[in-house]
């Protein structure tokens, strides 16, 4: 008796395989495949938020060397700057105190330029132009649009301010050209190298003087001046905060 169950069951296994086998396998096949699907997402979301944990851990580290670093060249430059005004108040002459300001880039002023960006600064002055830094490197200027700060990078045509080229101190002025960086107006006796450094000047009332521009990889004789091509010490990529000159 069990054997002839057996048998009818083997016989109506066959059966539904063969009539309906391929409906089945479809069923299957189906439920399979989002069982697949939702095994990538949740894979897919589960690798995206280590990854971001990771990335947000890596920048925290960093962040905080760099803080630490800030905090060590702080006490040293407070050092420095009492020294300094030691020997100013000894020869009367007014003490040196330049002023930053932590400030915060809110947008791009357009979508195709990546050399104009929006600032958010509540001091602004229209009526002033400000130099604008970005981890202690010149990053191109602040001026006002619109009756708002907005940051012209380096690169940017209008982002102009004065500079001198190497050991000699040759002076020239910046300008941009998208991604090129030059240094215009030198004179043609003067000779500027690749590989000299190129510091601001301090004699436009936009930067204090020796804050880092960039590094010549290029000379360039015209008919009345010498042109350089930088190489700039800040890249086009728009970190979030950079640091404004208030007082120079």
């Amino acid at each position: 008796m069990n054997k002839f169950k057996f048998f009818i069951f083997i016989g109506l296994f066959i059966f539904v395989s063969l009539k309906y086998g391929s409906n089945i396998r479809g069923v299957f096949s189906q439920n399979t495949n989002i069982v697949i699907e939702t095994y990538l997402d949740i894979k897919s979301s589960v690798e995206q938020s280590i990854n971001e944990h990771f990335a947000q851990r890596d920048e925290i580290i960093s962040l905080r060397n760099e803080n630490s670093n800030l905090r060590k060249s702080k006490e040293v430059l407070s050092a420095f700057a009492s020294k300094l005004n030691d020997v100013l108040k000894a020869n009367n002459i007014d003490e040196y105190n330049p002023k930053v300001k932590l400030v915060r880039s809110v947008a791009y002023s357009n979508l195709n330029d990546y050399y104009k960006v929006w600032i958010d600064y509540k001091d602004f002055n229209k009526s002033k132009i400000y130099g604008l830094l970005d981890r202690g490197n010149s990053a191109g200027i602040v001026v006002e649009q619109d009756g708002n700060p907005m940051a012209l990078l380096l690169g940017d045509p209008k982002s102009i301010f004065s500079v001198l080229v190497g050991k000699d101190k040759i002076p020239g002025v910046v300008s941009g050209k998208r991604q090129e960086v030059f240094v215009k107006y030198i004179p043609l006796w003067m000779h500027p190298k690749i590989g000299d450094e190129v510091v601001t000047s301090g004699l436009d009332g936009i930067f204090f003087g020796g804050v880092r521009v960039g590094v010549v990889k290029k000379v360039i004789k015209e008919e009345l001046s010498k042109t350089v091509v930088i190489e700039p010490y800040t890249k086009i990529t728009v970190p979030s905060y950079y640091h404004i000159i208030e007082e120079n």
